[in-house]
């Protein structure tokens, strides 16, 4: 298995696995978006998202997705893991934990001393990996009402 950046070559193997990311959240986008935010994925606006995907023999097994951004408690730019997903037929092989510490790389390489993310409460099988590689905070989620 190789862990590599995102390329144009990928979209349509992204496409699926950010598809059925999207499912098990029990969320659906429209085709524009998919094709958005594909472009910021493989750009080279520093502002935007970039990605990394797990590769073996030509297939992608898993993807992640993670963006640096400001911190008004650090002078030091802060990363966030947006989106994590290993296609249902690869879990159980550290797919997963390979893309994270991918990203704990890249965040190192780039200065950036913490990486964060979310899940859902129910989201067992994920946080079983999560609280082997991370620590989890006492922070809740608040958003604006739709």
């Amino acid at each position: 298995m190789q862990i590599r950046p995102i390329t144009a070559a990928d979209r349509t193997q992204w496409g699926a696995l950010w598809h059925d990311y999207l499912a098990f959240y029990e969320t659906t986008l429209p085709l524009a978006v998919y094709d958005s935010s594909f472009a910021r994925l493989i750009g080279d606006d520093p502002q935007d998202f970039c990605g990394f995907v797990a590769e073996e023999n030509g297939q992608l097994l898993g993807l992640v997705h993670y963006l640096f951004h400001r911190h008004g408690w650090k002078i030091e730019n802060t990363c966030y893991l947006q989106d994590l997903f290993t296609a249902p037929d690869a879990r159980g092989r550290g797919v997963a934990r390979a893309l994270i510490e991918a990203v704990y790389t890249e965040a190192d390489r780039q200065g950036a001393p913490v990486v964060y993310w979310l899940t859902q409460d129910f989201n067992h099988t994920a946080r079983a990996l999560y609280d082997k590689v991370a620590v989890k905070t006492p922070f809740i989620k608040y958003q604006r009402p739709s």
